[in-house]
């Protein structure tokens, strides 16, 4: 695929998902919504490889989802936390759960939570001009010409 095309195209769906869209990325930044912060525990909780891990945390940090943070100098450790782009991401997380879930069966969460306030993240899609809820996404795309 030609991701250069999409990365910066007129598609915010392309756009989105080429930051967001493979499945260890989307159960990472889960699991940052949890709580989880340091690569050990992701590695435990995912039962992910570790380079693979390292690749996807770099690409997460590299597109502002998640924000690494140094905790301890010897030996050097780092943590990644949630950016205001990843904790935006949130919702989308909830509303692809609630489609799983209606389509492929119960899973054990019933609601996505905010790790740090407990708050319930909704699938809404806001105006980021006025923080207000909008009736429906336009997802229609007009192409130049």
């Amino acid at each position: 695929m030609d991701t250069e095309k999409f990365s910066a195209g007129i598609c915010p769906v392309a756009r989105g998902a080429l930051r967001t869209g493979d499945m260890w990325s989307m159960m990472i930044l889960r699991d940052a919504a949890l709580g989880i912060t340091r690569f050990d525990d992701f590695r435990r909780s995912l039962g992910i490889a570790p380079n693979i891990l390292t690749r996807r945390l770099g690409d997460l940090v590299k597109n502002g989802l998640l924000e690494r943070r140094r905790y301890s100098e010897r030996p050097p450790r780092d943590e990644y936390l949630l950016t205001a782009c990843g904790r935006d991401f949130l919702p989308v997380l909830n509303a692809l759960g609630q489609w799983g879930r209606t389509w492929f069966g119960e899973g054990a969460l019933s609601e996505l939570v905010e790790a740090g306030t407990g708050r319930v993240v909704e699938p809404a899609v806001v105006d980021r001009a006025t923080g207000q809820p909008l009736a429906a996404m336009d997802l229609r795309v007009k192409l130049p010409g």
